[in-house]
């Protein structure tokens, strides 16, 4: 028989990407006992076991532009002791658990979260579980960082799947790199919306006529490594994030699309004639699975008026309409990136953070409410990141003052953060 064990602590975070790593080290770092869980080896999710290239979008965050600086010490070549948005994932690895170690957060690696504690409408932590056995976590707050909100949707907290009209979600994207590009020469894509013209034709279009769908677009970012670039080009259509079956179909389909893709940048793309893969993400790029239901629901027009609210907790987040075709490669027709028409900043309310009717849960990270537009453009890591940066301040101060997360006032995070 399996052996259950039982733990108790102020903060429980499920899930270590930058918002559940933000949410734990500022909880942490403000007073609170607190125990972070992650499924993976590692801490930072896609940002680290993903090989995200760099930190896309931005936010008024000052923990992310700690992060920036700290991040620049460990740089080497090119971009030594430079403030740079490019991520080596394997030395940001190391920062997130030397912060973590430094404000005494206890870390579970290696662990899965199965289930809720719930007593009615109160959630009161999680059981997990490792090779060590199953461990029942209880704690004052609990923080659902897991991006799919596996512990909101156990606990009974509602939510909308996907796209509001038909669930359909954005396509999952295996990251991976290749060497033995020709820096001097390469092209870089950064968007879908950037083209290029070479002898043999414009790029975006050549990549559509010659890898397969559902792939069939380019974008290309430099990494801090010298001859090494991060390739954003595989694609899975039809994929539910929250069903095991098909992340291992994402990640068999995507694995599948790589060698057709070195082919295409060989052939086409000036600086990758000689191109191979060096290594690949050992987690599939999930962009968009469940959408809670809170407080309040972010939408695409309060970003774009870049509307400031009286319990903004997140400011200055910019990035844009990021909406990966759903049907194929490219930019779907509801997306914006280069042309996106709002310049200003957009804040997010403490009330997407609180779900509706559970307490002592908060939402942290992409799976915070709001509509399928606007979440194409907060689950950006650094905004991300800015949101576990408030989420984990907030309960800091309910277990501090020993009230409810309803009674936290938004100017309160904003002091303590400094924003």
């Amino acid at each position: 028989m399996t052996p259950t064990f039982e733990l108790h602590t102020d903060v429980l975070v499920l899930g270590s990407g930058p918002s559940g790593f933000a949410a734990a080290y500022s909880a942490a770092k403000n007073g609170a006992k607190v125990i972070l869980v992650e499924q993976n080896g590692d801490v930072g999710g896609i940002s680290t076991s993903g090989l995200m290239s760099h930190w896309t979008g931005s936010c008024d965050s000052p923990l992310f532009n700690e992060m920036l600086k700290r991040s620049s010490l460990k740089n080497e070549g090119e971009f030594r002791n430079e403030i740079t948005n490019i991520i080596d994932p394997e030395k940001l690895k190391t920062l997130y658990l030397e912060m973590l170690d430094e404000v005494g957060c206890k870390l579970m690696l290696y662990t899965f979260a199965m289930d809720t504690i719930c007593e009615g409408d109160k959630v009161l932590g999680a059981s997990v579980i490792n090779k060590s056995g199953r461990t029942d976590i209880y704690a004052k707050i609990v923080i659902d960082a897991t991006g799919d909100g596996d512990v909101a949707a156990r606990a009974g907290a509602e939510f909308v799947l996907g796209r509001e009209s038909d669930s359909k979600m954005q396509p999952a994207t295996l990251m991976f790199k290749v060497g033995g590009v020709d820096y001097s020469r390469a092209v870089f894509l950064g968007s879908f919306e950037s083209t290029y013209e070479t002898p043999k034709g414009e790029l975006q279009a050549l990549a559509k006529e010659h890898i397969p769908s559902p792939a069939g677009h380019i974008l290309t970012y430099k990494t801090t490594l010298p001859g090494i670039v991060t390739c954003n080009m595989t694609n899975a259509i039809e994929i539910d994030g929250t069903c095991a079956d098909d992340l291992t179909k994402a990640m068999l389909t995507c694995r599948r699309q790589m060698d057709d893709i070195v082919r295409y940048l060989r052939e086409f793309v000036p600086g990758y004639e000689n191109c191979f893969v060096v290594s690949a993400a050992s987690l599939i790029g999930i962009r968009e699975t469940r959408h809670f239901k809170g407080k309040y629901t972010l939408n695409e027009q309060d970003i774009l008026e870049a509307k400031v609210f009286d319990d903004y907790v997140v400011k200055d987040a910019y990035f844009n309409f990021d909406v990966h075709n759903i049907t194929g490669a490219g930019l779907d027709k509801t997306g914006a990136q280069k042309n996106f028409s709002q310049d200003k900043g957009y804040t997010i309310p403490y009330r997407c953070l609180i779900p509706e009717v559970k307490e002592n849960l908060l939402l942290c990270g992409r799976n915070i409410s709001g509509t399928h537009i606007a979440h194409s453009n907060f689950r950006a890591m650094p905004i991300c990141l800015g949101i576990g940066e408030a989420a984990g301040t907030a309960a800091a101060l309910a277990v501090s003052q020993g009230c409810s997360l309803v009674d936290i006032k938004a100017e309160q995070i904003r002091e303590i953060v400094g924003i």
